[in-house]
């Protein structure tokens, strides 16, 4: 029986490169070589998106775009959390087996406390990696492809599913992480890590003209066009790598190295280089994002399959811990 890899997209904005490259392009890699479940984690978009109508559309979005980029929904799973309610039912369990303190080390937490929010957040940030370990552990999860600021969840998980199987037996599966050395931290448009809450992300599925100007926005330093420049403390080779050959990362390379080609040329190359890689999976977004009808059979019948998996694990953590009758 293959293992098992799942991860999850939150639906909160237009996913971008750093998500593309971190979680979506090796989630369905895996899908040849694992059993691949991935939903789009509409509970997790709760603790910050508060409108029926953004919600909806977001979930749309985000499976259009793993449809688009390749997933293949007759080999994989693919479905809205909210389908599986009984995700919920698990997270009040591990709940009721994990310390205040031990949530209180999360990085998201960490990160509102040390700005003097901590009293303002609401409870489902602070729940929030119950809530990832039971989608994790509900469907015996081996492997979840992340990026490298999301590996804590993993770990906690695996903390989660350890204490719980000490306490009750061996009940839950421990998983691991998968990361891609080479796409562990994107960075964006600023240098910093790609992310929202920087406002520095490339959409992965912006217009040509959009993306273009995008880029171009990209932080250099001031070196003139004559001076040679190092290409491996540069933002736009760093993200040039990521889209070009071998042949042409070494041409880029030795484009800098020699002088006389400036950042504007640069940056010119990685737009051609990054739209002719997305060109036409744009296209493909599109035509899947305008019927939703399409969509919706897709995540239903990821959910009917979800469930199965799921509903196994939780039976057998109720009999664990003694809920339910005989």
């Amino acid at each position: 029986m293959a293992k098992r890899s799942l991860s999850g997209i939150k639906p909160t904005g237009a996913p971008h490169l750093g998500n593309y490259l971190g979680m979506i392009r090796p989630a369905i890699e895996l899908q040849d070589s694992y059993d691949a479940f991935y939903f789009v984690a509409d509970y997790h978009a709760l603790t910050s998106t508060h409108d029926r109508a953004a919600m909806r559309a977001a979930t749309y979005d985000a499976t259009a775009i793993f449809l688009a980029f390749g997933l293949d929904p007759e080999r994989s799973v693919f479905w809205r959390q909210s389908d599986t309610p009984g995700v919920t039912e698990l997270t009040w369990v591990l709940s009721c087996m994990t310390s205040m303190g031990h949530l209180e080390r999360a990085h998201a937490y960490k990160a509102a406390r040390d700005r003097g929010e901590a009293g303002a957040i609401n409870h489902g940030v602070f729940s929030y990696p119950v809530l990832m370990a039971a989608d994790i552990l509900m469907y015996d999860s081996d492997v979840v492809p992340v990026g490298k600021d999301q590996v804590q969840h993993i770990e906690m998980a695996r903390d989660m599913a350890q204490r719980f199987n000490h306490t009750f037996g061996d009940t839950l599966k421990l998983p691991v992480p998968s990361m891609k050395e080479e796409v562990q931290t994107i960075i964006g448009t600023d240098g910093q890590k790609m992310s929202k809450s920087y406002d520095n992300t490339i959409p992965v599925f912006l217009p040509p003209k959009k993306l273009r100007k995008k880029l171009m926005a990209i932080q250099t330093d001031s070196k003139g066009m004559e001076e040679p420049k190092d290409p491996d403390t540069c933002n736009v080779f760093t993200l040039y790598k990521l889209f070009a050959d071998a042949d042409q990362v070494a041409q880029m390379r030795e484009n800098y190295t020699g002088g006389n080609y400036g950042y504007g040329h640069a940056k010119q190359a990685l737009f051609e280089v990054m739209d002719g890689h997305l060109a036409p999976y744009r296209e493909t977004y599109l035509t899947l994002r305008a019927d939703e009808d399409q969509l919706e059979d897709v995540l239903r019948d990821g959910a009917r399959r979800a469930r199965e998996v799921g509903g196994a694990v939780l039976e057998r953590v109720r009999e664990a811990v003694g809920l339910g009758g005989r």
